[in-house]
């Protein structure tokens, strides 16, 4: 009898952010296929009798590639069990969730989803910084930074380089000269403020203020590695006013 997969978000790192769907979901299941984002708390919340199977990987450097996931979650299914697919942040919103699904879908396998809290909203609860703000935001976009193969990123930047809504960069560590230089060239003032968070709502979050002129030579000096997020707008001026941890602020610059 084929099992099913349940497609997981484990949200941004704090165990107290997961659903209770997906807390429930975790506990039933006998396998659980877990990405290298996903908090060593929130892996121990499975059943001490669960097959883990992990399948973390890097910008550069991948475990299992994504066939070879997929047929994982298959192979596990086919052989009866309730799998876990278990995934930092929500797992469709660059989460490959959805390219999973529709795998499994092809092989007949029953998926079904709980959402989790992505990146964004993660960091915009421990920062106070919204992502929208009356005045200020009238609007929110989510990008990617990375593209596959470390291909060329070709984003709308014309787009992208609205004053009047926050834009959010996943994945952009390694690319933010790029992207800042992208955004500039389409008219977003240098003096535009950003807000760089490394590793959100777990114990070993670090935080950046800078500018849009100077954010990839602060997040270089700082040393900001993956996972880190960039908030890009001018609801990063509220920050102040949320009184941040200045034990977690590791650079600003005016």
């Amino acid at each position: 009898m084929t099992g099913k997969v349940y497609l997981i978000g484990a949200g941004p790192g704090d165990m107290e952010l997961m659903t209770m769907k997906a807390a429930r979901m975790l506990s039933e299941a006998d396998a659980v296929v877990y990405d290298r984002l996903v908090s060593d708390e929130i892996v121990g919340m499975a059943r001490a009798d669960a097959k883990m199977i992990f399948v973390g990987k890097s910008s550069d450097r991948h475990t299992v590639p994504q066939d070879g996931i997929n047929e994982i979650l298959a192979q596990e299914a086919r052989a009866g069990r309730i799998v876990a697919r278990l995934k930092g942040g929500d797992p469709l919103i660059f989460g490959r969730g959805s390219e999973e699904a529709a795998y499994l879908h092809s092989q007949g396998i029953e998926v079904e989803y709980a959402p989790g809290i992505t990146a964004a909203q993660g960091v915009a609860s421990v920062t106070g910084v919204p992502l929208t703000h009356r005045g200020l935001a009238t609007g929110v976009q989510y990008v990617t930074g990375h593209r596959q193969a470390n291909g060329v990123l070709d984003l709308d930047w014309k787009r992208l380089a609205n004053p009047d809504t926050t834009l959010v960069i996943y994945m952009g560590v390694a690319n933010i000269g790029q992207i800042a230089v992208g955004l500039m060239t389409e008219g977003l003032p240098g003096s535009t403020p950003v807000l760089a968070i490394s590793q959100a709502t777990t114990k070993d979050e670090r935080r950046l203020v800078s500018t849009l002129d100077h954010v990839a030579q602060d997040a270089r000096e700082a040393g900001l590695k993956p996972p880190t997020l960039f908030v890009i707008g001018k609801v990063v001026t509220l920050y102040a006013d949320a009184m941040p941890d200045p034990a977690q602020e590791v650079a600003a610059h005016a």
